[in-house]
């Protein structure tokens, strides 16, 4: 498939797809004669993989070692779980700092809701 139809299938734009092939992210792709990209199905699938972990916090030079050792089929599962482990961690404080900022919000949102209805009964809001 051309860049287009990756880029359609995935959501990423085209400069970006180029970045991650120069960043070694996707190295499944192949040149055909007149020098346009041909990406394989796999490629959409490396580059959900790579939005995926992103979100996640992981940095390019970790996915492309991810990337690397899945190629290769020589990952090295200690070392691999220790990374998953640590990013779960990450993940996890995450979900906290999210869910005490959630409770804050609320918080103010209720403040305010009952201001609006206490200016609307004493006839100051409209």
């Amino acid at each position: 498939m051309q860049i287009a139809e990756l880029e359609q299938r995935t959501g990423v734009n085209r400069h970006t797809l180029r970045y991650y092939e120069k960043a070694g992210l996707l190295q499944e792709v192949v040149r055909r004669g007149n020098n346009y990209r041909d990406y394989p199905q796999k490629a959409v699938e490396r580059v959900t993989m790579v939005r995926q972990l992103k979100a996640l916090g992981f940095s390019l030079r970790e996915i492309r070692d991810i990337l690397n050792a899945l190629r290769s089929d020589s990952i090295d599962c200690e070392r691999g779980a220790a990374l998953m482990a640590e990013k779960k961690a990450q993940v996890e404080d995450r979900i906290r700092e999210l869910k005490q900022v959630s409770i804050l919000l609320g918080r103010e949102q209720q403040r305010l809701e009952e201001s609006a209805a206490a200016l609307r009964a004493s006839g100051r809001l409209t």
